[in-house]
């Protein structure tokens, strides 16, 4: 039985071990991560049986422990409390020891009691895999064994690195690290790469921190997530229902006023709105004022154009002073940089009633239009056209 039952040649071993690999990263962000953790999409219990089986035998993961860990880096993400930022404890700490900064987290009854709500807990949870892990993979490589020889045991090792290094690893390790922004989170989230295929989607970092709920990561045309592809699928054949989508802003050139309704679309998809601001405000600002710059102070402006938009709590000292450098060379970007502050104010504000946002926000709408910054007037004019899609109203 040296070459196993299947008796394949080493290359189809591979693409075999590659498959099995990728349906374990399809399960981790299908199960895990939308399904358990953030109750964007429902699973048929079949089908969400299966991934539990699967993960079992190839992480021996909880899904307890998964869930719990993942809310709580969600709720310090990026500070002290986060199980595993590389903004705290470095990148290469979570790049080289991610599965043990799991293992670490996972053995605190506290944080599991409060954060592990709403996960499984059947006979299986609590008497299989729960308590058997290691039987678990122990398991899966007797399978390997059987199915392909020798080469079973390559197969397994590569199962076994999988996640930690890919998941654990690349996900929370790079995905805080580098990459692009769609969204100025107040974390320091980014987008690996626009296709996220080889980790299921969730390359896709800094969307999926802009909108934590939506069963999709991919937000624009250009992008794709693989994994709401699979979750399409499964929704085509009746085995998984949609909860949650990011909100996606809709305009009405008809309406003539800001209300409660527009505030409510404002608010819903306030990451997009500052993405426009960024684009058709302060970008356009700061190409005028280049124009108009004369050439010692014109190096000052440029080099203030990336951080117009950026979260000033991810910004070092280096960069606050670059920003103020150029900023006092142009009142209009000073403005147009104060606007966006206040606004974001506005979008985030958590004690005021509605009504008094609203009241807050035609204020700012007055104003704005008031500042003789052609673009700043055209952006708030444009508010007034924000509305809820059917699908977004209660």
């Amino acid at each position: 039985m040296l070459n196993g039952i299947l008796d394949l040649p080493w290359w189809a071993t591979v693409v075999v071990a590659l498959c099995m690999t990728h349906f374990t990263i399809a399960s981790v962000t299908i199960y895990l991560h939308r399904h358990q953790a953030h109750r964007a999409i429902d699973l048929h219990p079949a089908c969400a049986f299966i991934f539990r089986l699967w993960l079992w035998l190839t992480t021996g993961m909880t899904t307890k422990n998964w869930a719990a860990i993942h809310r709580k880096h969600h709720a310090f993400v990026d500070k002290i409390g986060d199980p595993h930022s590389p903004q705290t404890v470095g990148l290469w700490t979570v790049l080289s020891r991610g599965a043990e900064l799991y293992r670490e987290q996972g053995k605190d009854p506290k944080m599991l009691a409060r954060y592990g709500h709403g996960t499984p807990d059947d006979w299986l949870e609590r008497h299989v895999f729960g308590p058997h892990d290691r039987i678990g993979v122990a398991t899966m490589l007797i399978i390997n064994l059987t199915l392909f020889g020798a080469l079973g045991l390559s197969v397994w090792a590569i199962q076994m690195a999988w996640i930690p290094i890919f998941a654990a690893g690349i996900i929370n390790g790079a995905g805080h690290w580098s990459g692009y922004r769609n969204f100025e989170t107040m974390d320091s989230s980014t987008n690996i790469v626009p296709w996220g295929i080889l980790i299921g989607g969730e390359e896709l970092h800094n969307n999926h921190h802009a909108f934590a709920s939506s069963a999709r990561f991919s937000v624009k045309p250009w992008e794709f997530d693989i994994g709401w592809l699979y979750i399409s699928l499964l929704v085509m054949v009746g085995l998984a229902n949609v909860k949650k989508l990011a909100p996606s802003p809709r305009l009405d050139r008809a309406k003539t006023s800001l209300d409660l309704d527009t505030l409510s679309a404002l608010v819903g998809s306030r990451f997009h709105v500052m993405a426009d601001y960024a684009k058709h405000v302060l970008k356009k600002v700061h190409r005028e004022e280049l124009q108009k710059a004369e050439v010692g102070i014109r190096e000052q402006l440029k080099a203030t154009r990336s951080l117009l938009a950026r979260e000033q709590s991810l910004m070092d000292d280096r960069q606050r002073s670059l920003l103020e450098a150029g900023l006092q060379h142009s009142s209009a970007l000073t403005v147009a940089c104060e606007f966006r502050e206040q606004l974001q104010q506005i979008f985030t504000e958590r004690t005021a009633t509605p009504e008094r946002l609203l009241v807050q926000l035609q204020e700012w709408r007055r104003r704005a239009e008031a500042t003789g910054i052609a673009s700043l007037e055209d952006f708030a004019a444009s508010l007034q056209c924000y509305t809820l899609s059917a699908g977004q109203r209660s």
